[in-house]
């Protein structure tokens, strides 16, 4: 059967579907990118906070147009499914299957059933969805943190490690596939392998995926403030595939704030982090999220959130606005900020990350980068691509050169940067 495949949230969703494209795939059935010649759809959905869930509901309805077409089977899949099974049974009856979750150790039978195929016995292998040189690897799933107003442990329950035997024979997968950045992900990459080995064995991991041919970044993402340990840094800065890139999702500016969102660790830990990742590596990336109008807030926390940014330098930084999650810790507390507060404070500290951004990107000026090649413009005849300091998921910015010579996608050159905005840069490719 022809089989269209919608996508959404992160990356540790999409590596979900991919797993389940490539058992459809394995099994004969074609993956097609056009909804209108699909005869299933499938929505692999996000619940994790209000306007994900609105992104999900209205890509359901949308999909389930295509119905009265070609269309027989409409299929919902992911957090969305596993949170709000029973509302959506009752309020989504063009949904002809929800699966959630919980049953994908059975989803191969599951699929059978649907699509009332035979299943044939094959080696499952992933069908890679993201750029041919670049993948994920997912080495956890769930999450122990419990950070107050977080659903993702109801959602995705407690922190599961991958093996790491499964992992690395994975990696050499990708590897043949042609994958030159491999992008380790979970809701806490830095816990891996406490619940499997009894002790932190991300460091162990990543020298064994650095041996690996074929890889030329590895990049950690999701690095929880608190786990990283000064062997971790030292330790990653001794692996040459490994990139100083440290995506660490801090929240908030002070321990006031952090210990009621149940975050472990205090202001001056993270700081002490941070200085020793500066100190460790000649260059590193630092990106970091931060959540404006959690429950209480006070012009005076989100003063300290503001010098706290403005200390920091952040490379990266994005923010929220609270989104309020039944069943989650925060739900319940009092004050809440209003919108027009938090809308207000938001405005401000991105126009603070703003400045600083930019002042970041222009102290990249003559310096001469590594840059994976992601694209070529015909018209100005440039090519774009990302440095160490993106991350492939779009929100980094992009660095954008003029060539000595064609290139095609995937290879990597040194581009020597003359001018920078906010958060691209502009170079000329270098000998």
């Amino acid at each position: 059967m022809k089989i269209g495949f919608v996508s959404l949230g992160c990356s540790k969703n999409l590596v979900d579907s991919e797993n389940i494209m490539g058992y459809l795939r394995d099994q004969g059935h074609t993956i097609t990118p056009d909804p209108a010649e699909a005869e299933v759809l499938f929505v692999n959905t996000c619940g994790f906070i209000q306007s994900a869930k609105e992104e999900s509901l209205n890509t359901i309805l949308e999909m389930a147009e295509y119905k009265s077409q070609n269309c027989k089977k409409l299929i919902v899949t992911g957090c969305l499914a596993q949170r709000y099974l029973t509302d959506l049974q009752k309020e989504l009856p063009e949904v002809d299957r929800f699966i959630t979750i919980d049953e994908y150790d059975h989803i191969a039978e599951i699929l059978e059933e649907e699509l009332n195929g035979v299943t044939k016995p094959c080696e499952h292998t992933r069908l890679l969805s993201t750029k041919p040189w670049f993948a994920y690897l997912r080495i956890a799933d769930g999450c122990d943190n419990r950070c107050a107003y977080c659903a993702i442990p109801l959602i995705r329950h407690d922190y599961r490690s991958v093996p790491m035997e499964e992992l690395l024979k994975e990696a050499e997968y990708l590897a043949k596939q042609g994958v030159k950045e491999l992008n380790l992900i979970a809701q806490d990459t830095s816990r891996y392998g406490i619940d499997l080995y009894g002790k932190h064995r991300l460091l162990d991991l990543l020298t064994e995926l650095n041996r690996i041919e074929g890889f030329h970044w590895i990049r950690v993402l999701y690095l929880y403030p608190d786990e990283i340990s000064d062997e971790l840094v030292v330790g990653m800065s001794e692996l040459n595939k490994v990139v100083p890139y440290f995506d660490i999702p801090i929240q908030y500016g002070n321990d006031r704030m952090l210990k009621l969102m149940n975050r472990r660790g205090t202001i001056a830990e993270i700081k002490h982090t941070i200085g020793l990742i500066r100190s460790t590596f000649a260059h590193s990336v630092i990106r970091t999220t931060m959540i404006v109008g959690f429950p209480t807030e006070t012009a005076k926390d989100f003063q300290d959130l503001l010098d706290f940014v403005e200390e920091m330098r952040f490379d990266r930084m994005g923010a929220f606005t609270y989104s309020l999650e039944e069943d989650t810790p925060s739900y319940d507390m009092r004050p809440r900020v209003s919108r027009k507060v938090m809308d207000r404070r938001m405005g401000q500290l991105m126009e603070l990350q703003q400045k600083i951004a930019q002042q970041n990107s222009e102290a990249l000026v003559d310096e001469v980068l590594e840059v994976l090649i992601e694209s070529h413009d015909g018209l100005t005849e440039q090519y774009r691509g990302r440095s160490i300091y993106s991350a492939p998921d779009g929100i980094d910015g992009i660095v954008k050169f003029k060539p000595l010579k064609k290139h095609n996608p995937g290879e990597f050159v040194k581009v020597k940067i003359r001018k920078a905005s906010m958060h691209d840069l502009i170079g000329v490719e270098t000998e």
